[in-house]
């Protein structure tokens, strides 16, 4: 069922029963009403019969000809019935009435009235006490006109509910072709997409409601759908081409290798060669794999030391600073040795921590790279800083994303996953990367620790 549909058959449903309940509360009241209507009419003719009857001995013989005349008026004689005590008509020629029963002249003595409905007659009885004996006057009256006005209020009431549900289901439809024609013009939008470039965005509507939310989430679905299209794009060709030159270095060394005897420091060498490029490949599929998510990594956060961690890493990468005839020096600034202290994934975050000055040994030479661990604003910072060639500035803005590499990086080896997987862990444990550079005279990145209790 489509959602025009849908609305259409609600708003009737729901029209149809609001009606129909408001309907009835109607019907009943006007029925109840009418009956308590008719009811008063009656009595009042019971009164004015028992004093027409009764008390004509007593009244002034020009006010027993006015009431006289108003009876005339009201009620014809046929219609009354004045029972004495022993429930005999005395006065009137309803005589023999079969509905009413000795059981409702004693309900009128016991009540001093009462009332009831039976066959197509109202029936009104009142007690009335006299000087000739008390009697119960009962009056009688057809309820034709009664039943003729119900049954009217019925047609009427079933009409108005019928023209009434036609009126909004026809109301309905029209309104939801209204309400939903920005959703079939975004459905059509959608349909045109060229998806050969699934990047381009629907043009927004700028009416700020659900519809305008629903483009806009829609574009960003768009946007992540072509940055993951994009990212396998790129990891196909990353793989076939960061994967061949070491696996072609190897299957080099051996072919060369086995072409004759070699002396134990040449089978040395060429092991060596051999599991150098072995780990590169694995240092690639680790890395890889730790982007795609797919390692099952230690996922708690605890309390570490920063600056442990940073000695860790230049014990590490010292030996390869030393090759570049540079070195990596560290200083600390920090004066609140709980600034050094922070809740994370020491294995994520060294990993990101090594990658940036592993890059910053990696573009520089013969220069050092200089750590320094500071405060701002009662925050952590860190920078790491080298003199190396610089980070030109149409690439800066790309540089942190996934496979990407600057034009300036000649032949020095990357995979251009490091400094996008350092920003993701960063921004997992909610730290600040920011990147300054200046080409050929070098980079600064500062990191900003949150604050943390």
């Amino acid at each position: 069922m489509t959602l025009r549909n849908r609305f259409t058959l609600i708003s009737s449903l729901s029209f149809g029963i609001v009606s129909i309940v408001t309907s009835a509360v109607i019907f009943f009241a006007y029925y109840d009403s009418t009956k308590i209507f008719y009811f008063e009419k009656l009595r009042n003719t019971a009164l004015i019969s028992a004093i027409y009857y009764l008390e004509k001995d007593e009244l002034p013989k020009d006010r027993h000809a006015q009431i006289k005349k108003e009876y005339n008026h009201l009620i014809q004689n046929n219609r009354v019935a004045v029972y004495n005590q022993n429930n005999q008509v005395t006065f009137g020629h309803n005589l023999h009435d079969e509905n009413i029963k000795a059981s409702h002249l004693q309900a009128v003595r016991n009540n001093k009235g009462i009332q009831f409905m039976a066959g197509n007659q109202f029936y009104y009885g009142i007690f009335y006490p006299d000087n000739q004996g008390d009697f119960v006057v009962f009056v009688k009256s057809p309820n034709d006109s009664f039943q003729s006005q119900i049954l009217r209020l019925s047609i009427i009431m079933l009409s108005v509910l019928i023209i009434g549900l036609l009126a909004i289901f026809f109301l309905s439809r029209y309104l939801s072709k209204i309400v939903y024609k920005p959703i079939s013009n975004v459905v059509e939008r959608i349909n045109k997409v060229d998806y050969n470039n699934i990047s381009t965005a629907i043009t927004s509507t700028n009416t700020n409601d659900e519809i305008e939310d629903l483009i806009k989430s829609y574009n960003k679905l768009l946007s992540r759908i072509s940055e993951n299209v994009l990212l396998q794009q790129n990891f196909i060709n990353y793989v076939s081409h960061e994967f061949k030159t070491p696996l072609a270095a190897i299957s080099g060394n051996l072919e060369v290798f086995a072409q004759k005897d070699r002396t134990p420091e040449e089978y040395k060498e060429v092991a060596k060669e051999s599991l150098e490029n072995v780990y590169e490949i694995e240092n690639i599929l680790n890395n890889l794999l730790l982007m795609s998510g797919m390692t099952k990594l230690e996922s708690s956060h605890k309390l570490m030391r920063v600056d442990e961690l940073i000695w860790k890493i230049y014990e590490k990468l010292e030996p390869k600073a030393k090759e570049k005839h540079s070195t990596i020096k560290i200083q600390l600034q920090v004066t609140k040795p709980s600034l050094l202290e922070f809740p994370g994934n020491e294995t994520l975050l060294y990993l990101a921590l090594y990658n940036i000055v592993e890059n910053a040994i990696k573009y520089s030479y013969n220069v050092p790279t200089i750590l320094t661990l500071s405060e701002n604003t009662n925050q952590l910072q860190i920078e790491v800083k080298d003199e190396g060639r610089g980070i030109p500035a149409d690439d800066l803005v790309k540089i942190s994303e996934t496979f990407y590499r600057g034009k300036n990086v000649d032949n020095i080896k990357g995979s251009g996953i490091g400094l996008s997987l350092s920003k993701s862990i960063f921004d997992h444990h909610n730290i600040v990367m920011t990147i300054d550079s200046v080409v050929n005279k070098g980079t600064t990145v500062t990191l900003v620790f949150p604050l943390h209790s």
